[in-house]
């Protein structure tokens, strides 16, 4: 099939967010609307659980929330005042039913659904031991392992075997948990994933971004705290931190690229710290030309605190049409380089003759930043030069954002020179990893540590990667062979 978003197939991928509600009317369709917030971090599949004080209901499906949600019926098959949501990508596990979240099973102590937006890093190992001892998986995602070790845990009360669980888990992990005893959310103990918590009149919501109250109407609160667990019932919400205190690490891509601009993240506007990106990029590499032109539509906010910082006029020199889907049609090799311009197309009469300045977030494997220069040439401009608003990206995450094996991102096997020679610029330069910090208002490195997880950059993983090779410096990483959060 001829695809058409293919700026956007080289980009990292965040692979689900999540959003619970608790002590609402009609739960259900708050989630579904927080979902449709929430779906740039995951446009392959949705779901939505809810408990309506005896019974759990759900529907699941493959694609986008609008089409599976919008229809009356399907939410009133949803009742209850209380729901949990989950849209998701997958990644090189299976993408049918099975894996589609939120999970859920009939444990001894009643229903449990769980959303969970991270990567179990030791999932394999710990599954296989699951597996020796008689659990059955219905699932090929390892959010599922946290459900059977609930499920064995010799601890009596839910929460207890929620937090036994856990701490047996390594990586990284958001979840909100619906249960008859009340909505749970917890973060792990170094913050990698976001959860953030809000008020929608008495209702108690969770989630991902806090664009995602934003648009039920809700109020944001406060951020759930790395290592916090909180659980809302109708006796209130307790919060408690029942794991050995670490050092935060919260993910610093979130801030490049994952989360929406007009969301605030770890107190910071989204949209600012990307102006201020491209503000640092502009500083660090400047490079004299007449145009600054953002890779759409992730690259605009640095583009403009690029253009902003160095005089030179920003323009959209790249349209993006926002009417074409993933497929279209079934071209011959003929015409499938055509595709590309169905999605984007260059702005012919503005680039003509002109010295372009191409600002994008991130290189992944390089085909994106490639078709974008040639874009340029063909447009006639003069020169292209080619700013990256992130160092580059030279390690696979084990986090929960889908990337290639380590073989295949450009940055692991070129250095800046021969990558600017790969994609034809005439000029290639990223930010550097203490002028993205200091765009954060931040250290680089605080008592010797990266203050956030930036291992796709430096290659500090902040967790064991059991299910890993224990040789992370080789020429490649295996992702978590079943891995699909």
């Amino acid at each position: 099939m001829l695809t058409t978003h293919a700026f956007d197939d080289d980009k990292l991928r965040e692979e689900c967010g999540v959003f619970g509600i608790w002590g609402a009317e009609t739960a259900a369709a708050a989630v579904a609307l927080g979902l449709h917030a929430l779906q740039h971090r995951g446009q392959e599949a949705a779901g939505i659980t809810s408990f309506d004080g005896n019974w759990f209901h759900s529907h699941r499906a493959v694609g986008h929330v609008a089409g599976n949600f919008d229809e009356e019926d399907v939410i009133r098959k949803l009742p209850g005042s209380s729901a949990c949501g989950h849209v998701r990508y997958s990644t090189t596990g299976e993408s049918g039913l099975r894996n589609v979240q939120p999970l859920y099973a009939d444990l001894s102590m009643g229903g449990f659904a769980v959303s969970h937006n991270g990567n179990i890093s030791n999932a394999m190992t710990l599954r296989r031991e699951l597996v020796k001892h008689g659990s059955i998986f219905q699932s090929t995602s390892d959010t599922e392992t946290i459900i059977h070790l609930v499920a064995t845990s010799a601890y009596k009360r839910l929460l207890d075997r929620v937090i036994d669980a856990l701490k047996q888990v390594e990586g990284a992990y958001s979840l909100v948990c619906l249960t008859p005893e009340g909505l749970i959310a917890c973060r792990d103990p170094l913050g990698i994933r976001p959860l953030v918590m809000g008020k929608l009149g008495d209702a108690t919501i969770f989630a991902s971004e806090s664009v995602a109250l934003d648009v039920v109407g809700a109020e944001f609160v406060r951020e759930v705290e790395p290592g916090e667990l909180i659980i809302v019932s109708e006796r209130g919400l307790t919060s408690m931190k029942p794991f050995a205190p670490l050092a935060p690490r919260p993910c610093i891509f979130e801030h490049v690229y994952f989360s929406r601009p007009d969301s605030v993240v770890d107190g910071s506007s989204v949209y600012t710290v990307r102006k201020a990106i491209g503000a640092e990029l502009a500083m660090e590499n400047g490079v004299d030309a007449d145009l600054v032109i953002p890779v759409p539509d992730s690259g605009t906010p640095a583009a403009i605190g690029y253009a902003q910082q160095s005089g030179i006029p920003f323009e959209l020199g790249i349209i993006r049409s926002h009417y074409v889907g993933r497929t279209f049609i079934q071209p011959g090799d003929n015409i499938r380089h055509l595709g590309v311009k169905l999605k984007h197309n260059a702005n012919r009469a503005l680039i003509k003759d002109q010295r372009v300045i191409l600002v994008d977030d991130s290189i992944v494997r390089g085909t994106t930043s490639t078709k974008i220069v040639e874009m340029m040439r063909e447009a006639g401009a003069k020169e292209v030069h080619m700013r990256i608003a992130s160092p580059p990206t030279a390690n696979s995450c084990f986090y929960g954002v889908d990337t290639p094996e380590r073989e295949k991102l450009l940055a692991a096997r070129m250095d800046v020179e021969e990558m600017r020679e790969y994609i034809k610029a005439d000029s290639l330069a990223f930010l550097s990893i203490d002028g993205l910090y200091r765009a954060l208002g931040e250290d680089s490195r605080h008592d010797e540590h990266p203050q956030r997880c930036d291992a796709c950059f430096t290659g500090d993983y902040p967790t064991t990667l059991t299910d890993q090779h224990d040789d992370l410096t080789g020429d490649t990483l295996p992702l978590l062979a079943e891995r699909v959060t």
